[in-house]
């Protein structure tokens, strides 16, 4: 299996994870995405295709250009994923406030 097709290897990198986040209120273009980082453009590229290969974001040309945009259907899919282990971990720090709330009432 290609890793840089994988979601979560993808998303593990800070960069790939800041050009989500530029993404998520507005289109950009390759350019203007590599302007908020201190790489070459070249290594922005590469994020942006490993991105594209997961499905996380999409390309849509505009004239001359090319856009980058979130793909939030894959985005969703990953936070479906995630949204059980919130679960858990907020199941869990109730549990805890439960038990930190009886032992002040002891003391």
């Amino acid at each position: 299996m290609n890793l840089r097709r994988d979601v979560f290897q993808a998303i593990a990198d800070p960069t790939r994870r800041t050009i989500l986040l530029l993404l998520a209120t507005q289109s950009m273009t390759a350019g203007v995405i590599a302007s908020n980082f201190d790489t070459a453009r070249p290594t922005v590229s590469k994020h942006l295709q490993i991105l594209t290969e997961c499905e996380l974001i999409k390309q849509e040309q505009q004239g001359r250009e090319i856009y980058y945009q979130l793909n939030a259907d894959k985005m969703k899919e990953v936070a479906d994923f995630l949204e059980p282990f919130r679960k858990l971990w907020d199941d869990r720090f109730n549990q805890l406030e439960q038990v930190m709330k009886s032992y002040q009432l002891k003391y």
